[in-house]
């Protein structure tokens, strides 16, 4: 077990800190005097972001997958060839310098003029203001990854007249995040923390299954893994996994399972999961089983992707590594400028 103490010690700059306060950073955020956007006859939706950012695409995505409004994310540089005047493009860069966000923000002012980007400033404020681009500033706080529910949040309040989530979702998300705060923040660091029962847990290379819906939390958890901890990470769809990689498992290795349920997965999903820990059990292999909450979607990702960011900082402070500095991605930022 660790303590508060080793905590300060490790994690130099006090990520953990940011995240203990995580709840109170998400109702701020959404209770703010945002203006939301007052754009019409919008079929397309294209969220253009990368690591944090594109985490809030992946839950967007989540949110719009039963809806017949057509959502597609942008992880890169180009823009699909289906935008057109009726496409809403929302770009995040949450430090606002992301060089990929940025080269799309300029392509994508040539083809719609439903154009909204976020950021804490940087190039991308400087670039909107240029060109009369509807530009939102929200502040940053630590970092892109902690500041996640600040700009999420944020964004549900923007983009609200057009998002098919109720009022109440919004607001128990909040309330279960709330609740959460007490199990797995630095205030709880005794056996009971289930974070820190995750991250005493993993002692090789993760490998994440989850279900279609729950693909936001396990791709935030695989980067938070690799930021924060400094570790080789893996994520599988486990309807795909039977298809392909469960054959993997026939030889050893130190590849840990942490499986990702949904307590209302679909009912072949449910069966699916019964019929993989079976063959993790007839073959010796040991697994770790993380539940979502109940309620809406919202609420099931956001609080699977607070209580796994928060294993991540456990795992780096059980390793004495600090969370914070992320100096392979500077190296890479350095180059491409």
């Amino acid at each position: 077990m660790i303590n508060i103490d080793t905590i300060k010690k490790i994690d130099s700059q006090g990520m953990h800190k940011v995240y203990d306060k995580w709840p109170n950073m998400s109702v701020e955020a959404y209770n703010s005097e945002h203006k939301q956007i007052s754009f019409s006859d919008i079929d397309n939706i294209v969220f253009v972001g990368m690591g944090g950012s594109g985490t809030i695409g992946d839950v967007f995505a989540s949110i719009l997958s039963k809806t017949k409004m057509h959502f597609s994310i942008v992880k890169g540089y180009h823009l699909p060839n289906t935008v057109d005047s009726n496409t809403l493009i929302v770009a995040t860069s949450i430090s606002g310098n992301t060089v990929e966000t940025l080269t799309v923000l300029d392509s994508a002012k040539k083809l719609t003029d439903k154009v909204i980007a976020i950021s804490s400033g940087g190039e991308m404020e400087k670039y909107c203001k240029n060109a009369g681009i509807d530009f939102r500033r929200i502040s940053q706080q630590h970092s892109a990854r902690a500041s996640l529910p600040i700009f999420l949040y944020s964004l549900l309040k923007i983009l609200k007249p057009i998002l098919p989530i109720k009022e109440n979702d919004i607001r128990q998300s909040l309330n279960e995040l709330k609740n959460l705060q007490s199990d797995i923040a630095t205030t709880n660091l005794d056996v009971n923390n289930p974070a820190l029962n995750i991250a005493n847990w993993i002692n090789g290379i993760p490998l994440i299954y989850y279900p279609w819906g729950l693909n936001a939390a396990a791709i935030r958890f695989k980067n938070s893994l690799q930021e924060n901890a400094k570790t080789h990470a893996l994520v599988e769809d486990v309807i795909e996994a039977c298809h392909n990689g469960i054959v993997s498992w026939e030889r050893p290795s130190i590849i840990q399972p942490i499986l990702l349920e949904g307590k209302d997965d679909y009912i072949k999903t449910k069966e699916r999961w019964k019929i993989l820990k079976e063959y993790f059990v007839d073959n010796k292999i040991d697994y770790k089983e993380v539940f979502t909450v109940n309620g809406s979607i919202l609420s099931k990702l956001i609080n699977l992707i607070y209580l796994l960011d928060y294993a991540s900082i456990y795992c780096a402070i059980l390793s004495n590594v600090d969370p914070s500095p992320v100096n392979s991605i500077d190296f890479i930022k350095k180059k491409l400028n």
